[in-house]
């Protein structure tokens, strides 16, 4: 009876651990990069459900001034978050409403500059932690069943989860990082460059310059009779 036991303790928990995961892993955000044209303004839209929440993240990574105008609608049209001329920026929406929610982003102001953005959209909608609450009530444990409790596991199974999406949430946004710094930093050392071309140049015809003039003081040109 005892091995009985153990084999269904043990069956459990390998269930347990695979909806974990699959809990973990479940498609709850998404993330984009774009390039934005200059004088344009581009548009994303994300359904979200009633009584949920967005997170909204985004970064300008390239292009010239490093700032965009960023704004969110609701699907009541009415203008959430508005901010102008910002290179990044975090933003919640809390609760939701049934609906496309608008993420817009505007480089009208910019004429000649195109930009590289980078966004990322969190959902967290109630339905799915429903979902997996009715999953592990399903699984029902006795009370004889070798005092393994399901509410344990499945603590340390949603802490895991958070600490995990987490942890990729910062390593999207450590990316993004980098990828600006990146981008900044060949554009400065083209400027570097290019200007170190131009003083060179200058110094070049400086010296060249001198000694022209200073060849021309002491070049006498006049015939001497004897």
């Amino acid at each position: 009876m005892d091995d009985v036991q153990s084999i269904c303790v043990s069956l459990l928990g390998c269930v347990a651990l695979f909806i974990g995961a699959v809990t973990a892993f479940s498609p709850t955000d998404s993330e984009f990069t774009f390039l934005l044209p200059a004088a344009s303004k581009e548009c994303f839209y994300q359904s979200a459900i009633h009584n949920g929440s967005i997170e909204i993240e985004y970064q300008v990574i390239a292009g010239a001034g490093m700032d965009v105008d960023f704004s969110v609608v609701s699907p009541q049209g009415l203008y959430l978050v508005s901010e102008f001329r910002r290179s990044d920026g975090v933003h919640m929406v809390e609760p939701t409403e049934a609906g496309d929610y608008q993420i817009c982003f505007d480089n009208t102001f910019s004429r000649f500059s195109e930009k590289m953005v980078f966004f990322e959209v969190i959902l967290d909608n109630p339905s799915n932690d429903a979902g997996a609450d009715d999953e592990w009530a399903g699984l029902g444990e006795p009370e004889s069943l070798l005092e393994y409790k399901l509410d344990d596991i499945k603590e340390s199974m949603e802490t895991v989860h958070r600490r995990l999406e987490r942890s990729r949430q910062m390593q999207t946004v450590l990316r993004a990082f980098e990828a600006r710094d990146r981008n900044l930093l060949e554009d400065n050392l083209w400027r570097v460059s290019f200007w170190s071309c131009v003083n060179l140049l200058v110094m070049l015809s400086v010296a060249f310059t001198q000694v022209y003039t200073v060849r021309r003081l002491f070049d006498d040109k006049r015939r001497v009779y004897s």
